[in-house]
């Protein structure tokens, strides 16, 4: 059976705040560890009102410490923001209080905007330049102390913490594959790139002490309901926020609406369906599909669901029935 994933943003909606948007994502983590996903990964965004999660690495800890088995992670973690030494600290002290249970997603796009990046770290530009560097000065810091080490993670030395690197380029595609890291591409929000670097990744792999062979994630937007018009609805809220971050409004995430048409431009339309081709939307029937044809035009080794839904019960059921879905492909397929 393939691994169905969470990917969870920490949603902060029209009328609710940041303490509400918390207290859903544990509740969803709780409920996605019953249904059986694998992980469940939350993002880092800065200055961003309708997201939650910027604090990532303590969100983390409010997920792991509110669940027993699910894994837990960050899809991802930022580093041209931060100094590998605290990362290799923060994830190694969650190491350390839920062991075997830690993720590390790594990417190298900013997460906001580049007024709030120079904000939180002046040299941007050379940062983000330094990505390869940085990601194999984390994944020293949590290796195994070296004679004569000068600068120790503590915690974090020795915790080998599996690292992953996301992207939505074929930078990160070739990053990951000369690494030997497991590869988790943005499909849910960039897509136009994903067979490209999935194949690149797959070509040029080189095997680590990590990982013995490929592995690529990949990122799916599933809005499923008991009905098409019911999916197709809730979908609106996602639609209405890339509209809104295109327009250099974003915002908390809004309520849906019953005729997009009304709010967006054509061209705003077909860019909002260009950036959210990979996406599942529909009934139960709907969903199957559509996630089988994905799995078998990728050959993904797992997929990251996300779902930005307003209603939190309506949430909760879009989750369900992908756990649904992937029951009776694993059943039907052997997948």
């Amino acid at each position: 059976m393939i691994p169905f994933s969470v990917l969870d943003l920490a949603p902060i909606k029209q009328g609710a705040d940041a303490s509400q948007a918390f207290r859903n994502s544990l509740d969803l983590a709780r409920h996605a560890e019953a249904w059986g996903f694998k992980r469940f990964w939350l993002a880092e965004h800065h200055n961003m009102t309708g997201i939650a999660s910027a604090a990532t690495s303590v969100v983390i800890g409010h997920v792991a410490g509110g669940t027993r088995t699910i894994r837990v992670g960050s899809g991802g973690v930022m580093l041209p923001n931060h100094s590998p030494l605290v990362i290799a600290e923060q994830f190694g002290t969650l190491e350390a209080l839920y062991p075997g249970r830690i993720d590390l997603g790594l990417g190298r796009a900013p997460g906001t905007d580049q007024l709030t990046a120079r904000a939180m770290r002046r040299d941007l530009a050379t940062a983000a330049e330094n990505f390869p560097h940085d990601v194999l000065e984390l994944q020293a810091l949590l290796g195994d102390v070296k004679p004569n080490q000068a600068i120790r993670a503590v915690p974090g030395m020795g915790t080998k913490v599996p690292l992953w690197i996301l992207g939505s380029s074929m930078f990160g595609a070739q990053l990951a594959a000369m690494l030997g890291l497991p590869f988790a591409f943005a499909s849910h929000f960039a897509p136009q790139m994903m067979m490209p670097a999935l194949r690149e990744y797959r070509a040029r792999f080189e095997p680590s002490a990590q990982l013995d062979k490929p592995y690529a994630m990949i990122g799916v937007n599933v809005f499923a309901a008991d009905s098409d018009v019911e999916a197709l609805r809730l979908f609106t809220s996602l639609q209405q926020q890339f509209i809104n971050l295109r327009r250099g409004t974003p915002g908390q995430l809004p309520p849906p609406v019953d005729d997009m048409d009304a709010l967006w431009s054509p061209a705003e339309k077909a860019g909002v369906a260009q950036s959210l081709a990979c996406s599942a939307v529909g009934s139960p029937a709907v969903i199957e599909e559509k996630l089988r044809a994905l799995i078998a035009d990728t050959a993904a080794d797992e997929l990251m669901t996300t779902g930005q839904i307003y209603d939190h019960a309506a949430r909760l059921r879009s989750f369900e029935i992908a756990a649904d879905v992937r029951d009776r492909l694993a059943g039907r397929t052997g997948l």
